[in-house]
């Protein structure tokens, strides 16, 4: 089982500088997920304002999960994938998809692109 952390538009990243930091290994969090919307309904606009949340928590965990959510598809995955996510949900651009199999392909090449395949 994982376990890990989130943390909504309107959260500041640090947050979680003395969760993660100051965790005893066996505590700290396998994950951290950073919502590009606020959370609520599906459908909504990429917020790239929360990618600077990502760039500064790659470059302090470098090993760490770092999950985004929200309004990621083929417009957005590649900025979110470069700024240091390796994990990637998404829901309308899957489900909206004519085909949702090929939908995830081009997702998951677009991180593995960027972060290689986990």
């Amino acid at each position: 089982m994982l376990a890990g952390i989130a943390i909504r538009p309107d959260t500041s990243v640090d947050v979680l500088w003395d969760i993660v930091d100051t965790s005893e290994p066996r505590d700290k969090p396998d994950m951290v997920l950073i919502m590009t919307v606020m959370p609520g309904f599906g459908g909504q606009k990429f917020m790239a304002t929360e990618l600077p949340k990502v760039k500064a928590l790659r470059e302090r965990y470098p090993e760490l999960n770092i999950e985004v959510d929200g309004g990621l598809g083929p417009a957005t995955i590649d900025d979110a994938a470069a700024a240091g996510a390796n994990v990637i949900v998404a829901g309308s651009a899957v489900f909206g998809a004519q085909d949702p199999a090929e939908a995830i392909a081009l997702l998951r090449k677009s991180v593995d692109a960027r972060c290689g395949r986990l």
